[in-house]
């Protein structure tokens, strides 16, 4: 199955002519899908009714979920991708119409409260009362979540060849140590560069790449055994504790959304 790549233009954050403060966007993608790097005038809120996509912005990736959404600033230049069957969803918010909730990108919990919200003004026939009050409940429950599954991607020459590995094969089982012998500098040098780069530790980095590629294959249908063993668990209890302290979900419950 080839990829599709769509290409949107980069335009600066402003006013454009919207019927509404808060237009919906729904598509059920049937094959892998690119978006070049592209930029919107208004407010995005990004989510998933079905699977998994991912978000990129400089050296910072998101993973978005039917639970973990992204709000996209107005003018932020990003790409990203989807794999087939996903059900990816948004929400265009006004430049202007509404506050913005951050002006950085950041992840929002998708709660059911929000979920519902956000359905009703998709109905076509949704009254100018009933859709005033629904968007400014919208923005009412709106907030920035601190949980969200963000990568930040490591730039220099030393990271770089750990970086590529890991994300090539998330089960790769070399530990810091193995690294620092492969590369010829202590393990300590490894840790400031990690934390220094990413805001994290190398084995915080590690999980997170794990979380990440689960993901996706939890969306793709893939049983929890198979994947527990791709992203390097020695069990599937294991792998759940760990994705469910990253995602908030265990993988069961993510894999029935």
């Amino acid at each position: 199955m080839t990829r599709e790549t769509r290409r949107l233009p980069a335009l600066a954050a402003g006013p454009v002519e919207m019927p509404f403060a808060i237009m919906g966007w729904s598509e059920v993608f049937a094959r892998d899908i690119d978006w070049n790097e592209h930029s919107h005038p208004f407010h995005e809120l990004l989510w998933n009714e079905r699977g998994a996509s991912t978000a990129v912005v400089g050296r910072r990736v998101w993973t978005v979920t039917p639970t973990t959404g992204l709000w996209m600033p107005a003018g932020t230049l990003h790409s990203g991708s989807a794999s087939a069957g996903t059900w990816c969803r948004a929400g265009f918010f006004g430049f202007g119409a509404v506050s913005p909730i951050s002006p950085d990108p950041v992840g929002v919990e998708i709660t059911p409260l929000l979920r519902l919200l956000l359905e009703r003004l998709a109905e076509p026939e949704l009254p100018p009362d009933s859709r005033t009050v629904t968007e400014a409940m919208v923005l009412d429950v709106l907030a920035p979540s601190s949980r969200e599954l963000l990568l930040h991607m490591p730039a220099s020459e030393l990271l770089r060849p750990i970086a590529d590995a890991v994300r090539a094969d998330p089960g790769d089982q070399r530990t810091l140590a193995d690294w620092a012998s492969h590369l010829g500098v202590s393990a300590r040098t490894i840790t400031r560069a990690f934390n220094a780069e990413t805001g994290t530790s190398f084995a915080r980095w590690v999980a997170a790449v794990r979380a990440q590629h689960a993901v996706a294959l939890l969306g793709r249908g893939w049983e929890i055994d198979a994947v527990a063993e791709q992203v390097g668990y020695r069990s599937a209890s294991a792998f759940g504790a760990a994705f469910r302290r990253t995602t908030g979900l265990t993988p069961g419950a993510f894999r029935a959304r």
